[in-house]
């Protein structure tokens, strides 16, 4: 297949890895890919609305329970390119079964924990095991599909993600708040074994790296500064809604006046609008994937910016968390999609860089949050959110310059 190269990151066609057949297979294996990054996704967040039972059992302060989010923040952050650098030259089959089989262990350790430096250290290996699976994820994706269906395969893998906000997020809150918190691990585990059987019937042979096999090469295209600016809007975005996230059932109980299971219905909202969002930023990644994470910083700083002022009111933080969840998911499938499109040949270890910045923004927005929850009380996080956000949005619109390197 022929592929168009693009002047720009808004133009139609871009350079990406060997495109795929279309058809019920295809479908299937994204399919397969979607189911991983669902678990892992629920696994991820689930502690947010369980952390005081968390904190209580364990016997340790809030904030520190908080810093869970951090372990396994920090796991995809670091672990994942260290993971992928170590497995580039295997199949990406092989690579998304070995991630599955490691995170439904990982899981069961978390389930099994002692104290809370075991769970801290289940969280890290989780995490870590989650950046391997998604660039792994990211680039078969990228070889199932044709060129001018990239950012929707993309949207498909990370509505993994989304929809598990939207699902997995506030179901496990149920289950952990009524049976323990281990239970919402005990059903994670269970649902990763479960992926695992998917993928092993899914996806079909795919090749190892698609671009220069040496490790260094695809480093040096990878880490190119144009490819690291668009890495820095994305840690600038998450992390000011971590910084906000991680404490939201805090702030929805104490300014928004809400408790039980109406936590839950507002993030089933949250998470409804995340699920729409990433499916919805596929489309938007093939016609302008530059333009959309502007709008997205945009729209993301007057929802924040909403919730904080107008909190207090029930439906007007309903909508809020609506439009937070559209706009502050909706970006990820353009970030992955610029990401891949500006690394040239090393977008293969490129592919799992969006999901370490992302994080690495996740896990500094939580101990941000935290700081801001002990000195200033259940609006300091979002307040701080907003800060961080703001400044991402000249950085973002700045993102429509940059250019794919020559001959790609």
């Amino acid at each position: 297949m022929t592929v168009r190269t693009r002047s720009g990151p808004d133009a139609r066609d871009a350079p990406v890895p060997g495109a795929g057949k279309g058809g019920r297979r295809t479908a299937l294996a994204l399919g397969s890919l979607f189911v991983g990054t669902f678990v892992m996704g629920t696994a991820e967040l689930v502690v947010v609305g369980i952390l005081d039972l968390v904190a209580r059992d364990l016997d340790v302060p809030l904030a520190t329970a908080g810093s869970l989010v951090t372990a396994y923040a920090l796991g995809i952050c670091v672990g994942g390119p260290v993971l992928t650098a170590a497995t580039i030259r295997l199949s990406r089959r092989a690579v998304l079964r070995m991630a599955l089989a490691g995170y439904a262990a990982g899981n069961l350790l978390a389930l099994s924990a002692t104290g809370f430096g075991m769970l801290f250290a289940a969280r890290l290996i989780t995490g870590a095991l989650q950046g391997l699976f998604m660039g792994a994820a990211f680039a078969a994706a990228a070889a199932l599909v044709p060129a001018e269906r990239l950012g929707r395969a993309i949207s498909v893998v990370f509505a993994g993600v989304a929809v598990s906000t939207a699902l997995g997020v506030p179901a496990g809150t149920l289950i952990g708040r009524a049976t323990g918190w281990r239970t919402a691990f005990a059903a994670i585990t269970v649902l990763g074994a479960l992926a695992l059987v998917v993928t092993l019937l899914c996806v079909p042979a795919l090749s190892a790296a698609t671009g220069p096999g040496r490790l260094r090469t695809q480093a040096w295209h990878a880490l190119a500064p144009r490819v690291l600016a668009v890495l820095g809007v994305g840690f600038l975005l998450m992390g000011g809604q971590f910084a906000a996230f991680t404490y939201i059932t805090v702030f929805l109980e104490q300014v928004t006046g809400v408790s039980g299971p109406v936590v839950s219905a507002f993030l089933l909202a949250f998470g409804a609008a995340t699920a729409a969002g990433a499916f919805a930023g596929g489309r938007a990644a093939d016609r302008a994937p530059a333009t959309t994470v502007a709008a997205a910083a945009a729209v993301l700083v007057g929802a924040l910016g909403t919730l904080y002022l107008f909190g207090s009111s029930a439906p007007l933080a309903a909508v809020a968390l609506a439009v937070w969840g559209l706009a502050g998911f909706g970006f990820v499938p353009s970030l992955q999609y610029l990401v891949i499109h500006l690394a040239g040949p090393g977008r293969d270890l490129a592919a799992t860089l969006p999901a370490s910045a992302v994080n690495a923004g996740i896990a500094l927005g939580a101990l941000a949050g935290g700081t801001a929850v002990r000195g200033a009380g259940a609006d300091g996080p979002l307040l701080t959110g907003l800060a961080v956000c703001l400044l991402a949005v000249p950085a973002a619109w700045a993102v429509r310059f940059l250019k794919a390197p020559a001959g790609t």
